[in-house]
């Protein structure tokens, strides 16, 4: 391990460390920044986090963190915004699933008892069967519907910010949308990163982010952005 690796294992450390001194009251203002502001938060959440995940896959593919060009504050900016949009897609899915569940349950009946029941099983403290079948079902739905978009999008802003230099003002000139998408890797785009980490890491990732307590969803969903950063440093070496 290089001198780099030590400093963001320690500055690790220290992020952490607070939440594990009651005395601090770090965990309680946490907990209720992240439900009082959950945009906010999730913005923070995603532009640290995911950023730092990027930058672990940049470690993994060339020896560093950073590089001319890279654009770690463009990232974060563009990762803050996907992790809105993220915080809001998981509020639609946990709400509207459960409903979907209901109503197939008694189709030909009255449906508002068997949401109210699936609606009642996915809030439940309890860790169920039902439960964890629900909350794989969101998961499918999300990742289904929403992660291809988002994951597409990203790789649009991503190869933006690499052919403006990395710079902030590159960051808000218009994006080349034609010619990017026009040379994007599709085949690596489809065949590895959608067809095969959809289904085989995010589908399992993310029920368990949905068995989770409410308020550390969106923060569990922020640290599988460092194991996104690892996933693309594999496709781009692919």
């Amino acid at each position: 391990m290089k001198r780099q690796d030590w400093i963001l294992i320690l500055c690790v450390i220290i992020v952490l460390t607070p939440f594990f001194i009651p005395a601090t009251h770090f965990l309680e203002t946490f907990e209720y920044l992240t439900a009082s502001y959950p945009f906010v938060m999730a913005f923070f959440k995603f532009a640290i986090l995911a950023t730092v995940g990027e930058m672990i896959g940049l470690r993994i593919r060339k020896g560093h963190y950073n590089e001319p060009g890279f654009g770690i504050l463009p990232r974060m900016i563009v990762w803050g915004i996907l992790g809105m949009g993220i915080c809001m897609a998981m509020m639609i899915f946990k709400s509207g699933i459960p409903v979907v569940l209901g109503t197939i349950a008694t189709i030909g009946t009255d449906h508002t008892a068997g949401i109210a029941t699936m609606r009642a099983i996915f809030a439940s403290s309890s860790l169920t069967w039902g439960k964890v079948g629900i909350a794989f079902c969101v998961s499918v739905a999300m990742n289904s519907i929403f992660a291809p978009v988002m994951m597409t999008l990203h790789k649009i802003t991503d190869t933006h910010i690499l052919s403006n230099g990395g710079t902030v003002c590159g960051l808000f000139k218009p994006i080349k949308m034609r010619q990017i998408i026009t040379h994007l890797d599709w085949d690596t785009q489809w065949n590895f990163v959608i067809k095969k980490t959809i289904p085989l890491f995010w589908f399992p990732a993310h029920t368990i982010t949905f068995l989770l307590p409410g308020t550390w969803q969106v923060l569990f969903a922020a640290l599988l952005g460092v194991a996104l950063g690892v996933i693309l440093a594999i496709s781009n070496n692919k």
